[in-house]
């Protein structure tokens, strides 16, 4: 399969560059797989469209401030973006501009230094002083909303670039399937009789950048560090044995329980999994625990719209994207959604 198969053509106007003006508000399409059917609905309405005895999985990651601007002795401007939580890996950052092992650079009254370069563009810092370079960037770092928004993070978007239960920092961009989650909608699923389950996956870069070979075979996923809570384990294997559906919200979800499948299906019960999910899933994939999906409208050539092509199929995809188009819906992180039955 080739990366030219997911190209289309999303007008600017499509992108959704602010949130809703309320939380909750935005549309929902939902698409049958069996059919290609697809009705325009409301996220709020989300309840409509599961069961009794569903599970609900969500990520409670939560989005650290991670965009700060530095500069070198020199007065030479440098842009750090302070990358993903890992198990091991800390205090890593994405750098635009010069630096060299040694550098020096001042940022807010406090001297950060170049420990090391790990790789093109990324940097290894530590800080002079009290405190972590984590630390520092939380204090003074501005939220990393998507590069294609086009413009400076505001001050609502420390707000709503984070769902409403993020409760572990480590993400750098929001698993924005669930950012239209309201208390209220949680609170009618719970009424409806569908559970909710929880796991952590600390969100990348990497799920803003295009696949960048014709062959997809040949791309190299990026790797995000997740954890699995026992408890969140055994309530999948109740799911899976009673008849109910795994309902993943966003692909940050559905990479973690893919990427553990093996795990989850073999699991003893007792203990948390955890691991670095870098599962590159496209069409031809066979989903093992995810049984319904909810997720955003994506970019092309994106690996997020590669795994929602595995799950609906590229032929429900492309006709429901342009039925989408057609219909005025918001596209990426700060627009409406699909669910996937």
């Amino acid at each position: 399969m080739r990366a030219v198969d997911f190209d289309y053509e999303l007008p600017e106007e499509h992108i959704a560059i602010y949130p809703p003006e309320e939380r909750g508000s935005t549309r929902l399409l939902v698409l049958r797989r069996e059919t290609g059917q697809v009705r325009h609905e409301r996220y709020a309405d989300l309840d409509h469209f599961l069961q009794p005895g569903d599970l609900l999985l969500l990520n409670k990651t939560k989005v650290v401030r991670a965009r700060l601007f530095a500069k070198k002795p020199t007065g030479a401007g440098i842009e750090l973006v302070l990358l993903e939580k890992h198990e091991y890996e800390q205090d890593l950052v994405l750098y635009r501009g010069k630096l060299k092992k040694g550098d020096i650079l001042l940022a807010h009254g406090r001297e950060l230094q170049v420990a090391e370069i790990t790789g093109q563009g990324i940097a290894r810092l530590t800080i002079a002083g009290e405190g972590s370079v984590r630390e520092f960037f939380g204090q003074f770092a501005a939220m990393p909303i998507p590069p294609y928004l086009k413009r400076e993070a505001k001050d609502f978007d420390t707000e709503r670039y984070q769902t409403v239960f993020a409760e572990l920092p480590g993400s750098v961009a929001a698993p924005t399937a669930s950012l239209n989650i309201t208390p209220a909608l949680l609170e009618k699923l719970a009424s409806k009789g569908v559970d909710v389950a929880a796991l952590v996956l600390h969100v990348g870069l990497g799920t803003f950048l295009p696949v960048r070979v014709e062959e997809l075979s040949e791309h190299v996923m990026h790797r995000e560090f997740y954890t699995i809570p026992e408890d969140t384990v055994r309530q999948i294997l109740r799911v899976k044995n009673s008849g109910g559906r795994v309902v993943a919200v966003g692909t940050t979800v559905t990479r973690a329980l893919e990427h553990a499948a093996n795990h989850i299906m073999s699991h003893s019960g007792t203990g948390s999994l955890s691991g670095e999910a870098d599962i590159f899933i496209y069409p031809g994939y066979r989903f093992r625990v995810v049984d319904t999906l909810l997720t955003n409208f994506h970019a092309p050539r994106s690996t997020v719209l590669m795994l929602t092509a595995a799950f609906a199929g590229l032929d429900n995809l492309h006709e429901a994207y342009g039925k989408a188009l057609a219909e005025g819906y918001r596209f990426l992180s700060y627009g409406d959604s699909m669910l996937i039955l």
